[in-house]
């Protein structure tokens, strides 16, 4: 007696599922934890980076088009505003010195999670003054979210440092 088109229905959609479950295996194998985080990390520091070198002459030289940028251009849009960043010498100092530091951290994957954090706070003023980036400053949250979710990695400072001290007698 040949089986019902109820049971080769369910041996059909079982061959389905394994063909998907060994797709996925593949794709696991090809993008690991620890690899995708470290992407992830990099990816993100990028942007900061670049902008960050953008602002300096020499080592803690600031130079005049930052200082200008957040005198004269820089904008919070909030309700009511727009409004003129305060102190804009330091404002520009901080974001520029955060924009160096921070990424450094992110690919070193040391004190990954504060560093995260620190630009998405960036991600966030940013956003308040260039509103209409929203779709390139979604994704760095996005990206900067992910990383204080998941953690550095296992191709981390953090990693390592944290295997070194649960070694440690005492």
């Amino acid at each position: 007696m040949a089986p019902g088109p109820h049971v080769a229905g369910a041996a059909g959609w079982q061959a389905i599922g394994r063909v998907f479950y060994r797709a996925g295996a593949i794709l696991r194998a090809l993008a690991p934890p620890s690899l995708t985080q470290l992407v992830l990390r990099c990816a993100l520091a990028v942007p900061f980076w670049r902008s960050g070198v953008n602002k300096w002459d020499g080592f803690l030289q600031l130079n005049e088009v930052a200082v200008l940028l957040f005198s004269s251009e820089f904008q919070l849009h909030l309700p009511g505003g727009p409004y003129s960043f305060p102190a804009p010498a330091v404002v520009a100092f901080a974001a520029g010195s955060a924009e160096i530091l921070l990424p450094i951290l992110l690919v070193l994957g040391l004190a990954t999670r504060p560093a995260a954090f620190g630009l998405l706070v960036m991600t966030l003023v940013v956003q308040l003054t260039v509103p209409q980036g929203w779709p390139l400053h979604v994704t760095w949250a996005a990206m900067a979210l992910a990383i204080m979710a998941s953690g550095p990695g296992r191709i981390s400072l953090d990693h390592w440092l944290d295997r070194w001290i649960k070694r440690r007698p005492g």
